[in-house]
């Protein structure tokens, strides 16, 4: 039986427990929750040496880190310095899409270092292989991308990224659209490249029981992947993607009935007008399934700092009600990211969640920042290093330019607001 299935059945397992106990949640109500599928819990059977991630609604927002290889650049050591990097800086899952290299060797080595739940995308790896086949991608059969896709839950893969809502009626819709940029889903334009070439829909979608029966197999969960998410933002919002999100909901209704755990993934760019709305529709459309957003982008105008506007609609969208944020990074549009845009990108998705977490009321963060306001008014600098998101940066900065008085920090000196009202009061040091 799935955890959905024991769920059902009034069985709380040690594990949903786990959960519950890191989320300082009911357990009774997590499991109506994952038995409704408003939260997935992600932990492949063969990776019981990792802590249960549980995603959802009432739970704290959670991050997600992009690492891999390109054909392009092939470093298997950067690639886990990356996953090193954005795990230290807190991502809570790390995504493998490595298209370069020996790619079954390289999620072995990402897996080994995460101690993270892994996700990735198997139709990469299936194009991967048909190219080291010499052939073209989108000549490869449905078979061989069922076995990619069951190559990777057996070897542990805590969730993958299917696209089953790229079919041929969506895409004829988006034909119809006066779209900037098209599809620029990945995953999304390789699907629509083999469905071109076969003239068949998507074997994802039309085989969706067998891809059920594989997740259901492991007890892995199914991230539906958004191939017609708006690549611009003017393109938020269209029909083409608004028919995609309607299918995805029924495909996860269909796999909730096989046992099957679901996440929806969202757009894209968004602009900050739409993203509320963005999110009431999948909670509607995808009956309160967990809702993992790329950013969202609130604007195209900004290579370089697009962790940064990303963190901007994440905020926006995890106080709306999305529950996962798979974070941006100032390569974004421009290259393939290092370790430090890594980091980056996790912090400022962090913030993201740190910001959407209070706005809902959780009391954990509604303390922690208490705590950290104590902290300010006392004058604790430790303190203050151990409650920020990054406290290295935080020590390193403070320590950039020393003050004369170790009490306060160099902007404001002996004119520190603090200070001066401690000094008025007379308050002991």
């Amino acid at each position: 039986m799935t955890r959905i299935e024991l769920a059902r059945s009034g069985e709380l397992t040690d594990e949903l427990r786990q959960v519950a106990a890191a989320e300082s949640v009911d357990p009774e109500r997590l499991a109506e929750d994952l038995a409704a599928g408003r939260v997935v819990i992600t932990r492949n059977e063969a990776r019981t040496e990792i802590a249960p991630l549980g995603i959802g609604r009432g739970l704290r927002i959670k991050v997600n880190a992009n690492i891999g290889t390109s054909r392009d650049k092939l470093d298997v050591e950067a690639e886990v310095a990356k996953t090193r990097a954005a795990v230290a800086a807190g991502a809570d899952t790390v995504m493998d899409l490595s298209t370069g290299g020996d790619l079954a060797a390289i999620r072995r080595r990402v897996m080994q270092t995460a101690g993270v739940p892994l996700g990735t995308v198997p139709i990469y790896e299936a194009v991967a292989r048909a190219l080291d086949r010499e052939s073209a991608f989108f000549r490869m059969s449905a078979d061989e991308l069922f076995e990619v896709i069951e190559d990777h839950l057996a070897s542990g893969v805590d969730f993958v990224t299917v696209h089953c809502g790229v079919t041929l009626a969506a895409l004829a819709r988006m034909e119809t659209e006066s779209r900037l940029m098209d599809v620029v889903s990945r995953g999304g334009a390789l699907t629509v490249s083999w469905m071109r070439h076969h003239e068949k829909d998507n074997p994802l979608y039309t085989d969706f029981d067998r891809l059920c029966d594989l997740a259901h197999r492991h007890d892995a969960v199914l991230s539906l992947g958004d191939g017609f998410r708006p690549g611009a933002t003017a393109d938020a919002t269209d029909r083409a993607q608004i028919q995609e999100l309607v299918l995805l909901g029924e495909l996860q209704q269909h796999a909730l009935e096989r046992g099957v755990g679901v996440m929806i993934e969202g757009p894209g760019h968004v602009p900050l007008d739409q993203i509320q709305a963005n999110v009431q529709l999948e909670k509607r459309l995808c009956h309160g399934a967990p809702f993992y957003v790329l950013g969202p982008l609130v604007t195209d105008l900004a290579p370089g700092y697009d962790h940064i506007t990303g963190a901007i609609g994440g905020a926006l969208a995890g106080w709306a009600g999305a529950d996962f944020l798979c974070y941006v990074t100032p390569a974004e549009h421009l290259r393939l990211p290092d370790a430090a845009d890594v980091k980056a990108g996790v912090i400022a998705s962090r913030i993201a969640a740190a910001a959407a977490d209070l706005a809902r009321g959780r009391p954990e963060s509604l303390e922690r920042e208490k705590e950290m306001s104590r902290s300010r008014k006392a004058q604790d600098w430790e303190a203050q290093y151990e409650l920020a998101i990054d406290p290295d940066l935080a020590r390193q900065t403070r320590e950039q330019v020393p003050p004369m008085d170790a009490s306060v920090c160099s902007m404001c000196g002996e004119f520190c607001a603090i200070k001066v009202q401690k000094d008025l009061r007379g308050d002991e040091p």
